[in-house]
C-alpha cells in the first residue's frame, strides 16, 4: 500500500515486487514511481522517464504542489487528461449526477467502480456519503487522493476482470460511469456490482451503443444485450440525463427496444431503480451552499474555448454550457445560481485545478 492506496492489480506482480523492494529498502519516490508509469492496457503512449516521475513526487509533496492539470501533463496523460480536467462540465459528467440524483436514496457508504480521478466520488464527499473508489490504474488513484478527494476515500488498485475483487460490501450505491463499455465480460462484472449493492442502487451511466457511430475504444454493446443484462432496470438515453440534470427536471425513462438508436445507455438497478425518477435536481447536482463557484474555463466572452478538435467533435453538439449570458466570473453556490451551476457555466473546482 502506498499513499493509503492498496496495490492489487493481476498480471503486474513484477512491478509489485519491485516497488515493494523499494519501499522496503527506503526509496519510496521510487517505490511511487514504478507505480505511476502504468498505465490503461490500451493506453499509447508512452510513461514519462522514473527521473521525471520521482521530481514529481518530490514537488507533490513540497509546499508548492503542481495544480491537478500539470501533474497530469507530467504523467503524459495526453487527450486523457484534457478529458479529465474538464469532465466536471462534460455532458457524461451531468447525465451521471442526474441519474444518481433522479433516483436518490440518501446512501451512506458508496461503491464506484473505474473511478478515474474521482469526480463522481468527490460529488457523493459533498453529499455526506463516505466513498470507496477503485480503477486498474494507480496513478490515477494517485491523483484522486491528491488533488480531488483527499485521505478519508478508502482507494484501491485492482482488474474489475481479474480473479478476485479485494473490495466488498455491501453499499448502499454502488456505479460505474462511463466506463462498463470498456469492460469484456460485462455478465461476470454486473454479477459482482449486483452482489455488492444487494438490492440497493446500481448506477451505470454512458455505456456506449454498438450500433452508434463513437468515438471512444472499448467494447460497446447493444440495447439488446443490456436489456438481457439489466431487464428490471429503469434505462435511460444518456442525453436525456444531460438535459434533465440542466434544466434541473425528472428524466424521462425509456424501455430497451426505444434505445436502439441512441448514443449512450444509463441505468438505474435495485430498489433505487424501481422507485422512478426524480427531478434530478439534488446533492450532486448541485454544489454545496456556499461552495466557492468558478466561471466554466472552456467559457470565453464569445462562445466556448474547445481545448482540443477531438474534444469538440464528441461534446460540442451535447454541451449544456455556454448558451446563455456568460456568469460571472466567481460567485458563491445559492439558490440564486442552481441554474448556472446545473447548466455547468458556473463549477465547483478542486482547489489546485
Amino acid at each position: 500500500m502506498l499513499d493509503g492506496i492498496a496495490y492489487l492489480r493481476a498480471g503486474s506482480y513484477p512491478r509489485a515486487q519491485a516497488a515493494l523492494a523499494r519501499l522496503e529498502g527506503g526509496d519510496r519516490e521510487g517505490a511511487l514511481a514504478l507505480l505511476l508509469a502504468e498505465n490503461d492496457a490500451w493506453w499509447d503512449e508512452p510513461p514519462p522517464p522514473e527521473d521525471e516521475l520521482r521530481r514529481l513526487v518530490h514537488d507533490a509533496e513540497g509546499p508548492e504542489p503542481p495544480s491537478l492539470r500539470e501533474v497530469m501533463a507530467r504523467l503524459s496523460w495526453g487527450r486523457v487528461g484534457v478529458y479529465f480536467a474538464h469532465h466536471w462540465s462534460d455532458p457524461t459528467f451531468v447525465a451521471g449526477l442526474a441519474l444518481t440524483d433522479a433516483h436518490w436514496s440518501a446512501p451512506e457508504t458508496a461503491f464506484e467502480l473505474c473511478c478515474g480521478i474521482g469526480h463522481h466520488l468527490r460529488a457523493l464527499q459533498d453529499a455526506g456519503v463516505t466513498v470507496v473508489g477503485a480503477d486498474v490504474v494507480f496513478a490515477k488513484l494517485w491523483v484522486a487522493r491528491r488533488w480531488v478527494l483527499g485521505p478519508a476515500a478508502e482507494l484501491v488498485c485492482f482488474d474489475a476482470e481479474g480473479p478476485h475483487w479485494p473490495v466488498g460490501g455491501p453499499f448502499d450505491l454502488v456505479a460505474c460511469h462511463d466506463a462498463f463499455y470498456f469492460l469484456q465480460d460485462k455478465a461476470a462484472v454486473t454479477a459482482r456490482l449486483r452482489a455488492m449493492a444487494q438490492g440497493g442502487a446500481l448506477a451505470i451511466s454512458h455505456v456506449h451503443n454498438r450500433d452508434w457511430p463513437n468515438l471512444s475504444g472499448g467494447a460497446a454493446v447493444s440495447a439488446e444485450e443490456m436489456a438481457a443484462l439489466f431487464p428490471a432496470a429503469c434505462s435511460y438515453d444518456d442525453q436525456e440525463l444531460t438535459l434533465a440534470g440542466a434544466e434541473r427536471r425528472a428524466p424521462r425513462p425509456k424501455g430497451w427496444v426505444a434505445l436502439g438508436g441512441v448514443e449512450a445507455f444509463s441505468l438505474m438497478d435495485g430498489a433505487a431503480g424501481a422507485l422512478g425518477p426524480k427531478p434530478a435536481d439534488g446533492p450532486l447536482s448541485r454544489p454545496p451552499l456556499g461552495a466557492p463557484l468558478l466561471i466554466n474555463p472552456l467559457l470565453n466572452r464569445y462562445g466556448v474555448d474547445w481545448p482540443s478538435e477531438r474534444y469538440r467533435e464528441e461534446y460540442a453538439a451535447r454541451a449544456t454550457y455556454g448558451r446563455q449570458p456568460r456568469p460571472p466570473a466567481e460567485a458563491v453556490m445559492s439558490a440564486a445560481m442552481a441554474d448556472a451551476a446545473a447548466r455547468r457555466d458556473l463549477l465547483h473546482l478542486p482547489k489546485r485545478w
